[in-house]
């Protein structure tokens, strides 16, 4: 397997790009990106990715030890890491006091503690090659609706937690915050009529915000995103 890497050292190709939730949406559009540029992508999911190059690893985000594991797997079939991008996700829609503890929880513990997870296990690999952190909000971590208080709670966290890390990390690595509007996925799947977009039309199509993934991979040395918001024209939820 050829590893290549685009940290802004004059290399190509987007480099060892460890994508969570990769198998399916953004995760699934990314990673076919990452191959298509060059780079290797290394899958962490539930499920095995329909591309049949990527490096997958059976990883839960939601369990701490999974996930130490699963960094420490890739990093040792590869050598090292590039680039992470956390865009494993769920949701919980309704009321507050309609939701089942328990599940309200889990959009915390996969959207903002999946996120540290990986982002905690792949630090010290990514400052070793001045590497870059991706994490995926959402247009609801600036602006709040109903019925939505654990995903606007956990996207956020994500922003929050994302710009300490810039201030933390200064000079050792690259770290973005996308701020996808919403995107023709299957994330809808399975909700009841209400919490379903009306019309997939205003949905973006995912191959487009990957592709400003790896616009914010592909920065020049010196040169960071910080934050990038994308989505459809119509999108109703920016601003």
């Amino acid at each position: 397997m050829t590893v290549t890497t685009d940290t802004g050292n004059g290399t190509s190709g987007p480099g060892r790009v460890l994508i969570t939730g990769g198998s399916s949406g953004l995760g699934a559009a990314l990673a076919h990106a990452v191959a298509d540029a060059g780079g290797t992508p290394i899958v962490f999911d539930l499920e095995p990715p329909s591309l049949v190059s990527a490096v997958f690893y059976r990883v839960d985000v939601a369990d701490r030890q999974a996930v130490e594991q699963g960094v420490a797997a890739a990093v040792d079939k590869l050598g090292g890491l590039d680039a992470v991008v956390t865009a494993a996700g769920t949701d919980a829609c309704g009321r507050l006091d309609e939701i089942p503890a328990e599940k309200w929880e889990n959009v915390i513990n996969v959207n903002l503690l999946g996120t540290v997870r990986v982002v905690r296990a792949a630090l010290p690999h990514l400052q070793k090659s001045h590497g870059h952190v991706v994490t995926v909000a959402s247009t609801l971590a600036l602006s709040a609706v109903s019925d939505a208080t654990a995903y606007c709670a956990s996207k956020f966290g994500v922003l929050g937690f994302s710009r300490s890390l810039i201030a933390e990390t200064r000079g050792e690595i690259g770290v973005t915050t996308l701020i996808p509007g919403g995107m023709d996925t299957h994330f809808f799947d399975g909700r009841t009529e209400q919490y379903r977009p009306a019309d997939n039309s205003t949905l973006n199509d995912p191959a487009n915000v990957a592709r400003a993934v790896l616009f914010a991979l592909d920065q020049p040395a010196g040169c960071a995103v910080r934050e990038l918001v994308i989505c459809h024209e119509q999108e109703e939820s920016w601003p």
